[in-house]
C-alpha cells in the first residue's frame, strides 16, 4: 500500500460512519488510531504523518484541545488552559466495574448486541491516557535541562494520579495499590487499558526513568533551586549522583543535596530496622532462673504439672507449684567488622551496609567497626552510629584493592571466636590471591567470616567466579541476594 493510500485509509478510519448503528465500529477505530499513534511515538520519535493527521481529526471531533497531541506540552499546561480536564485525569486508569448484563439478553444475538459501553467516552479517555503515557515514557535522549526534569516530574505525578495514587507515591515505593489495585479490570474487553495491576512494576520503572533523567542533566542546576530540589524523589540512582558530586557542591546546592541524602537514609533505615527487629534472636539461656512475674507465667505447663491435684468431687484443681517461662537470652560481647567495597559498582551495597552497620551499632554489647575501600581504605568507625555522616565521608569510584582494607581490619580482631567479619564486594580485585589467602587465614583462626556479593534492595549483583568457587571450597559460600539474608545471618550470630 502506498503512503497516499495509507493516509487516506487512516483518515477514513478517523471519519468512519456517522449513523447511530455504525457508530460502534467508528468509535472503536478512532480509539485504535490514538493508541497506534501512542505506540508509534514511543518507539520512534519521528512523526507518522498519517497517524498524526488522523489523531488530530479524532481529537477535534470529540471536542478535546489539539494540545493533547503536542509532545512538548505538559499535562500541567493543558490543564491550566482547560481546567475542566483536571477531574478527568484523576483516576483515569482506575478500572470501572463491568455493568451487569441484561437478564434477558440473547447470547446468540452476536457480539455487541447487549454491549452498553459508552464508546464516545472511551475514545475521550484514550486521548487523555495517550497524553499521560507519552509524556512520561517518551523521555528521548541527550542532555536534560532542569525545566525538562521538572516537567517530567509533574507529568509523572499526573500518571500516579491517573492510577489512583498520590503524586510521588509510586516513585517513592509508598503506594499500597491505590484505588485501582483490585482484581477488577477492563483491559480484556476493549476498554481503556487497566494499568493498575502493574503498579508494583510501574513504580520501579518510574524511579529508573527519573534516575536516568537525573544522570543526563546538570544536577547542580537543580540543587541550586530549593523548590526544584524539593521535588526530587530520593532514589538509589540519585543518591549515587549526589555522593559522586558532593565535593563539587557548596552553599544552597550542598544543603539541598544533604537533605535529599538524609531523607533517603531515613527511609531505608526505617525498613532495615524493622527487618532487624523481626529477625529471630539468640537462644534462650536456661541457666538464668526465670523471673517470677505474672507475664512470664506458663499457664499450660502449670495446669499440666498439677493435674494430679484435681478433685472430681469439688471440680477444682489445687496448684502446688507455679511454672514460669525462661525469657533471658544468651548474649556475649561481640565485635562486628564490616568491610565495604566503595567502588562504583557497589554503590547500592555501600548505602545499605552503612545504614545496617549503624543499626547493629545500636544493639547492646555489639562493637561495630566500618571500613570502606577502593584503592585506599578509610576507617569510618567514629561515625558508624550516623549513616548520614558516614556516607558523606565516602568517596565512590576508583579501582579495587582489598588488601589495603585487610590491613585495617586485622588489628581490630582481638578475640577471633567472638568476631564477625562481613566483607561486601563483587570481588573483582586487583590483587586477588593475596587477599583470598588473608581471608582464609581469618576463617581458620575462628573468625566468623561472611563474604557478601550483593546487599541490594533487589538482590541483584555479580561476583567474581574465581572468588565464588574458592569461598565455597573454604566452607564460607558467598551470601548473595536480598539484604534480609545478611540481617538474618548477623542477628543469629550477634544475639
Amino acid at each position: 500500500m502506498t503512503g497516499t493510500e495509507t493516509e487516506s485509509g487512516v483518515r477514513h478510519t478517523a471519519e468512519t460512519a456517522t449513523t447511530p448503528h455504525a457508530d460502534h465500529a467508528g468509535h472503536d477505530n478512532r480509539r485504535q488510531v490514538l493508541y497506534w499513534r501512542l505506540l508509534a511515538r514511543l518507539f520512534d520519535p519521528e512523526e507518522q504523518a498519517a497517524l498524526e493527521s488522523a489523531s488530530l481529526a479524532v481529537v477535534e471531533d470529540i471536542g478535546l484541545p489539539p494540545a493533547l497531541l503536542d509532545p512538548g506540552a505538559s499535562v500541567d499546561s493543558v490543564v491550566q488552559r482547560h481546567p475542566e480536564l483536571a477531574a478527568e485525569f484523576d483516576g483515569l486508569m482506575v478500572p470501572e466495574p463491568d455493568p451487569d448484563p441484561e437478564p434477558d439478553a440473547d447470547p446468540a444475538a452476536g457480539p455487541g448486541a447487549d454491549d452498553t459501553r459508552d464508546r464516545p467516552a472511551e475514545v475521550r479517555r484514550a486521548a487523555l491516557v495517550s497524553k499521560v503515557l507519552l509524556n512520561v515514557f517518551a523521555t528521548g535522549t541527550g542532555a536534560v535541562s532542569a525545566g525538562q526534569l521538572a516537567r517530567w516530574q509533574s507529568d509523572a505525578g499526573w500518571l500516579e494520579r491517573a492510577l489512583g495514587c498520590s503524586p510521588g507515591d509510586l516513585r517513592g515505593g509508598r503506594a499500597g495499590g491505590g484505588r485501582g489495585a483490585g482484581p477488577t479490570g477492563s483491559g480484556g474487553n476493549g476498554r481503556t487499558p487497566d494499568l493498575s495491576r502493574l503498579i508494583p512494576q510501574i513504580g520501579p520503572e518510574l524511579g529508573a526513568l527519573e534516575g536516568d533523567l537525573v544522570k543526563r542533566m546538570h544536577l547542580r542546576e537543580v540543587l541550586a533551586d530549593p523548590a526544584l530540589a524539593a521535588r526530587l524523589t530520593p532514589s538509589m540512582s540519585l543518591i549515587e549522583q549526589l555522593l559522586r558530586d558532593k565535593n563539587n557542591l557548596s552553599g544552597v546546592a550542598l544543603a539541598n543535596a544533604k537533605a535529599l541524602i538524609r531523607r533517603f537514609v531515613d527511609e531505608v533505615a526505617e525498613v532495615l530496622r524493622t527487618q532487624v527487629e523481626k529477625t529471630t534472636v539468640g537462644a534462650l539461656d536456661r541457666s538464668v532462673p526465670p523471673k517470677r512475674v505474672f507475664r512470664n507465667l506458663d499457664l499450660d505447663r502449670t495446669v499440666w504439672k498439677n493435674l494430679t491435684n484435681y478433685s472430681p468431687e469439688e471440680e477444682r484443681l489445687y496448684v502446688d507449684r507455679l511454672y514460669y517461662r525462661h525469657t533471658a537470652r544468651r548474649t556475649t560481647p561481640q565485635r562486628l567488622v564490616v568491610v565495604v567495597d566503595q567502588s562504583g559498582s557497589m554503590v547500592d551495597s555501600m548505602v545499605n551496609c552503612t545504614i545496617l552497620a549503624s543499626i547493629f551499632a545500636g544493639l547492646p554489647k555489639v562493637d561495630v567497626h566500618l571500613i570502606a575501600y577502593d584503592t585506599q581504605a578509610l576507617d569510618l568507625t567514629p561515625w558508624v552510629h550516623d549513616p548520614f555522616e558516614t556516607l558523606l565521608r565516602t568517596q565512590l569510584g576508583g579501582g579495587t584493592d582489598g588488601t589495603v582494607a585487610m590491613a585495617l581490619a586485622q588489628p581490630k580482631i582481638a578475640e577471633p571466636r567472638n568476631t564477625v567479619v562481613v566483607w561486601i564486594s563483587d570481588f573483582y580485585e586487583w590483587r586477588g590471591e593475596p587477599l583470598y589467602d588473608s581471608m582464609a587465614a581469618l576463617h581458620r583462626s575462628g573468625v566468623k567470616f561472611i563474604p557478601v556479593g550483593s546487599v541490594t534492595s533487589s538482590g541483584r549483583g555479580s561476583v567474581n567466579p574465581w572468588f565464588r568457587e574458592r569461598f565455597k571450597d573454604l566452607g564460607t559460600p558467598v551470601l548473595s541476594g536480598h539484604i534480609r539474608k545478611l540481617v538474618h545471618e548477623l542477628k543469629t550470630f550477634l544475639t
